[in-house]
Parts: structure tokens; C-alpha cells; sequence
């Protein structure tokens, strides 16, 4: 089965961006409802970060460098090709509602691709498919301040302890069983994080349970992130995060580099 392909979303951001669902369910019964994620990327400049970048003297990440260091499909090669921005899964099993805090918060951050929260600064977004495995790749680079980014990896951390199993509510898919675990990432980066989160539901006593396994890596470079969720109704490949993350630090190196060249 495939997921439809079609254009690469590729944008620097100042407000959060996400790959919109394919398919529609009628609002959850949460107290907040969460805003739906735009069904495209678009593009603009936030004003530069006065953090720690700005402090320490480090040029600030441009967009367009924001851009430059985005994977994209001949990266990865088959079976992952340019998306649309469409995934079938996001509304049915990510769009839940659950009573423990914490783990709201992370459906929450998978759901609108929030994990950073608001960006800090230009921000280049990349979303690929994998229809053989109805996949989706979503690749972020944000310019950012690393006790930001570090707050997050500290977050994460936790996550597995506090949120290793509990139950959610979807709209379409009933109630829905959730793990996390800690994912391996390679030594990549400055500092990083990994969680693999899986989302089980059961329509009836009847049907064939639906798992969706969501992959989550967080890298900081400096006082740069990038953020990378890749998710999937079929099997992951096991190689995609590590693939793709050894390029794109590489690259977002040698775009900073280019930049120290050039000033």
C-alpha cells in the first residue's frame, strides 16, 4: 500500500511547521482540543535569537543555510521519495487525549511537531514518504540556543520513566496503548536524544490491532538543533534515523564552515 507522494516541503520557518493528516476524524473529546497542523510548509525569517549564539560571537543560522542543510531523497534513496505533506495515521492515533500530563505534552509535541516548541530562529523543514512501509520522514533544522535545546534532551530523558506505558483516547481508534522507550542514536552532534513511541489500537474486540511506531531524535550542534520524527503503519527501516542523522549533522557542519569561510 502507498502513501502519496508528491513535492518536496522544504521551508524556512518562524512558527511551527507539520505534515497535515490525509484523512479527517471529528474533534477529540480533550478539554483543548489540538489545533490541526498546516497542510503545507511555508517559508519566512524570524528576527535573529540574542542567546547564547549571539553572546558567544557565533553567527546566527541564516534560512537559507537552514535550508542547505536539509536531506532530502537522494539522501536516503529508495524506497523514500518527496512528499506532499499527507500521512494517514497523524489524526487517528496521534490526535489522543490522556490524563497524565507529561505524556499529553508528547502527544501533543508528536501531534503539531512542536518537541522545540516555538522556533527561535529561521527554521528549514523537509518531509519524505516511504509508501512500501507507509512512512513518513519528517527532517527539521532550526537555529536555536543550546540550554533551549538542552531543556528538551532533559525532557525527553525522562519520558521513558514517566510515560513508558499509559492509555489514550482517540476520536476514531477508541482507547489506544502507548510505550515509550528509549531509542539508540549515533554519536552524533554535541548532544542528543532518542525515544521510540508506539501507538497500538484495537477498533473491536473483532479487528486487527494498528500499531504506528514513531521514531524521535533531537541532535544539538551547537547552539543549532535538528529534529527528526519518522513514523510508520508498516516497519521502519532500521537504518533511516542513523542514515539520515550521520548526513545531515555532516552537512549542517559544513553549511556552518561555508558560513565562517565567507564572513
Amino acid at each position: 500500500m502507498r502513501v502519496t507522494a508528491s513535492g518536496l516541503v522544504v521551508a524556512g520557518l518562524l512558527a511551527s511547521v507539520s505534515a497535515c493528516a490525509a484523512f479527517r476524524q471529528p474533534e477529540t473529546a480533550a478539554p483543548d482540543p489540538i489545533p490541526s497542523p498546516a497542510a503545507n510548509a511555508t517559508a519566512a525569517e524570524r528576527p535573529a535569537p540574542t542567546g547564547p549564539a549571539a553572546a558567544t560571537g557565533t553567527p546566527v543560522l541564516t534560512v537559507e543555510q537552514a535550508q542547505a542543510a536539509l536531506i532530502g531523497e537522494a539522501d536516503l534513496g529508495v524506497p523514500w521519495t518527496a512528499t506532499d505533506g499527507t500521512a494517514t495515521w497523524r489524526d487517528g492515533l496521534l490526535k489522543a487525549a490522556t490524563g497524565q500530563p507529561e505524556c499529553q505534552r508528547l502527544l501533543e509535541s508528536l501531534y503539531t511537531d512542536e518537541l522545540l516548541g516555538a522556533p527561535a530562529g529561521p527554521q528549514a523543514v523537509a518531509v519524505l514518504d516511504d509508501g512500501d512501509d507507509e512512512a513518513q520522514l519528517r527532517y527539521q533544522v532550526d537555529a536555536s540556543h543550546a540550554a533551549d535545546v538542552d531543556r528538551t534532551l532533559a525532557w525527553l530523558r525522562t519520558l521513558p520513566g514517566v510515560c513508558g506505558q499509559f492509555a489514550a483516547q482517540t476520536t476514531g481508534a477508541g482507547t489506544t496503548a502507548v510505550r515509550v522507550a528509549d531509542a539508540a542514536l549515533p554519536q552524533v552532534g554535541d548532544a542528543r536524544q532518542g525515544l521510540r513511541v508506539t501507538v497500538t489500537a484495537q477498533a473491536s474486540p473483532n479487528a486487527d490491532p494498528t500499531t504506528l511506531t514513531v521514531d524521535v531524535a533531537v541532535v544539538r550542534v551547537g547552539d543549532d538543533a535538528i529534529v527528526l520524527t519518522a513514523g510508520a503503519l508498516g516497519t521502519l527501516p532500521d537504518d533511516t534515523t542513523e542514515q539520515a542523522l550521520g548526513i545531515g549533522v555532516q552537512r549542517l557542519a559544513q553549511v556552518r564552515e561555508q558560513g565562517r569561510a565567507q564572513a
